[in-house]
């Protein structure tokens, strides 16, 4: 990862050496933070952040689950992502914009005695579960780790702390010769990846799960959705039984960080022919089309960075 130039912190840019916190900062020993993960693609136009107010409003939501008090605004928090991509000149980029509680005294709760900090910073990602994943699929097992049941944490969250449990998935899956690790929820049924959504295609009818099995309610898993439905393809938003991936035409990953990853092997049992199918094909070829400019934006998915931010910025 080459390191940008300047991180957004507390509301200002500074240089990436710079954007310090204490060793007493409260999330580091307890974890509370929420983050997002948000991609800038390039385009013809520039660089553009892709939906970047759903990012912004999810955030806001898991501040507001986590009880974190942040006093900046969505528009404030847009402007800011918008100002830190122009100021690194990126044209492409993953953007990480991070609230957590900040320096204070040890205990639980932290509310009263640790401030509440804000830093956004970016970075250029290619993709993220290897370099022909979108061509040849990847490889994922099942892992070991349940995800989370609903009354420990809050799984339409994304607090820094409950990433634990997805490192478990991704460490086991790394470790037994996989890419990714593919968790079951609290009754046996697929959730999802350690950092993704999951899709599977089943002659010709797309099945996800639901909320209910411990699932973060994607953007890009409901961009998919959109694309989906545009395509005229059912689908369904049921229980999956874990039979279904080794069963299952297709498979496939999404995510800001994965986008749109085919599986190729469950358990080493290969996924249809082993190779993407064409409802991924569709998906990745209508998704990448809108992100990066080529396909009209008919959602309005795409926030532009200016050339009087670039400008600006410099």
């Amino acid at each position: 990862m080459a390191n940008a130039e300047f991180i957004w912190m507390n509301g200002q840019l500074v240089p990436w050496a710079d954007a310090r916190v204490h060793v007493t900062t409260h999330a580091l020993h307890y974890g509370s933070s929420v983050f997002e993960g948000v991609r800038a693609y390039a385009t013809a136009k520039g660089p553009a952040v892709f939906r970047l107010q759903d990012h912004t409003k999810r955030l806001l939501n898991s501040c507001k689950i986590a009880r974190l008090d942040i006093t900046y605004s969505a528009d404030e928090i847009n402007r800011a992502v918008i100002e830190t991509v122009a100021r690194n000149a990126h044209e492409a980029c993953y953007i990480r914009p991070l609230v957590f509680r900040g320096a204070g005294p040890p205990g639980l709760e932290g509310r009263k005695s640790c401030p509440v900090e804000f830093i956004i910073y970016t970075y250029e990602l290619g993709r993220y579960l290897g370099g022909d994943s979108f061509e040849q699929g990847i490889d994922a097992q099942v892992s070991s780790w349940r995800r989370i049941a609903p009354d420990t944490f809050a799984s339409l969250a994304k607090i820094g702390g409950q990433y634990v449990n997805s490192q478990f998935i991704t460490m086991e899956a790394h470790d037994n010769g996989f890419q990714e690790g593919i968790g079951l929820d609290i009754n046996g049924y697929v959730s999802e990846g350690a950092g993704e959504n999951l899709f599977a295609v089943v002659n010709g009818t797309v099945y996800t799960p639901g909320a209910w099995s411990s699932i973060l309610l994607g953007i890009t898993r409901d961009s998919v959705l959109t694309i989906l439905q545009e395509m005229s393809v059912e689908v369904r938003f049921e229980p999956l039984a874990r039979d279904m991936l080794y069963l299952a035409d297709e498979l496939f990953f999404t995510g800001t960080a994965a986008e749109i990853t085919p599986i190729r092997s469950v358990d080493r049992l290969p996924v249809g022919t082993g190779r993407p199918g064409p409802v991924t094909r569709a998906v990745q070829e209508a998704f990448f089309g809108i992100v990066s400019g080529q396909k009209p934006d008919r959602h309005n998915w795409l926030t532009y960075v200016s050339q009087h931010e670039i400008a600006h910025g410099d």
